[in-house]
């Protein structure tokens, strides 16, 4: 039978006194808990007053310190009490976070990142954390290397996009599963049945937005989509999952994708007069309409394709997958636009919640992208 949260903490508080100072982790293997756990329930006692973290580790209070039940200042006692709530939330409902480390993990900087990234700040802006970040490129590995830094560095909480496929071995995630602060993938998830099955996770629902653009699509008339995408991200995979479901779903002719992936080291262009001739052929054997991924690809076609005697949108409907510079184009791409500031905000939320004394139940967030609606499609704007 599984200990009651108050006698975890009675546990922790004996082998915290027996010992003094002692780092979290070794705590949870003395005690033989899982470390994500130990961490709650130390953040819950830490929030009361009866233990003091710093750095990874905790110890007992100093003699004489102020705890929430006896403190007076506006600061650190009854003010602060006043301000959170019983999730350690603060009065304007923003997880509390004054003090926090964030580790972030990204996969590289970019139009994508940069955003995921700034909603992630923007949110530990608010809270009062701090965001530091870690960068694992394409063919770097999966960035145990920068996580273990950001852990020597003392962060409490981990927001990780580590490089991998969702096709990967089941145990290529399972060193996620062993970390010794709360982690919250960000546009992943881990493989089903590994060890990091249970981490917290928030994405956008990439093939919700395919099923978006193809849907339209199919309102406008057109029975084909010829989808142009990578296969070597993790979006791109969703992306041509979600293709696969929405030509399923509507009772569209399936096609075969056009590949944009190149394999072996790190991502170039597209050649787009290659991808424009393909698109031309295409157009000849009677597709009307084209899904690209992304924006840096499609904004390139328009030119080319009258080039090659083709209009956009009289002869070829083009929507863009990503919506960064969509819109910057002649004429304008109508896009699936991803919610990344969105995503990093509610994955930042999600994991100073957890770091809270709240005992939360795993989450899998999947935030809905939407589609914007311009002329490279041929319906007016807002047209549905």
């Amino acid at each position: 039978m599984a200990a009651t949260a108050d006698h975890r903490r009675a546990r922790i508080l004996e082998v915290v006194h027996e010992l003094g100072t002692v780092r979290v982790a070794d705590l949870a293997a003395r005690l033989g808990m899982p470390t994500v756990t130990v961490r709650r329930d130390v953040a819950a006692l830490a929030e009361a007053g009866r233990l003091r973290r710093s750095h990874g580790s905790v110890a007992l209070p100093e003699p004489g310190t102020d705890t929430p039940a006896n403190a007076t200042g506006a600061v650190g006692g009854a003010g602060a009490a006043a301000l959170l709530g019983s999730t350690g939330q603060t009065a304007t409902g923003v997880p509390d976070g004054r003090g926090r480390v964030i580790g972030m993990l990204v996969p590289a900087i970019g139009s994508y990142s940069d955003e995921i990234i700034d909603g992630a700040r923007s949110a530990a802006t608010a809270a009062g954390a701090r965001l530091v970040l870690g960068i694992s490129p394409a063919g770097a590995g999966d960035g145990r290397g920068q996580v273990a830094r950001m852990l020597e560095s003392g962060v409490d909480g981990l927001l990780l996009t580590p490089n991998g496929l969702p096709d990967g071995p089941a145990d290529g995630s399972d060193w996620l599963g062993g970390l010794p602060v709360p982690a919250v993938l960000v546009e992943r998830r881990a493989a089903p049945g590994s060890a990091a099955a249970g981490l917290d996770a928030v994405g956008s629902d990439h093939r919700h937005g395919v099923l978006l653009a193809l849907r339209h699509l199919a309102g406008l008339g057109h029975r084909s989509v010829l989808l142009a995408a990578r296969q070597d991200t993790w979006t791109a995979h969703e992306v041509r999952a979600g293709y696969a479901d929405a030509v399923r779903l509507l009772g569209l002719e399936p096609r075969p994708a056009l590949d944009l992936h190149r394999s072996g080291g790190p991502p170039v262009p597209t050649d787009p007069e290659r991808l424009a001739d393909r698109l031309a052929l295409a157009v000849e054997e009677g597709v009307r309409a084209a899904l690209v991924h992304g924006d840096r690809d499609a904004i390139q076609l328009p030119p080319l394709l009258r080039a090659r005697g083709l209009r956009v949108p009289e002869d070829l409907a083009l929507v863009s997958y990503d919506d960064a510079f969509a819109a910057l184009t002649t004429p304008p791409l109508t896009a699936v636009a991803p919610p990344r500031r969105a995503v990093g905000a509610v994955a930042l939320d999600l994991l100073l919640r957890r770091l809270g004394p709240a005992d939360l139940p795993a989450h899998h967030i999947g935030l809905l992208p939407t589609l914007a609606v311009r002329s490279s499609c041929g319906a007016l704007p807002g047209q549905d």
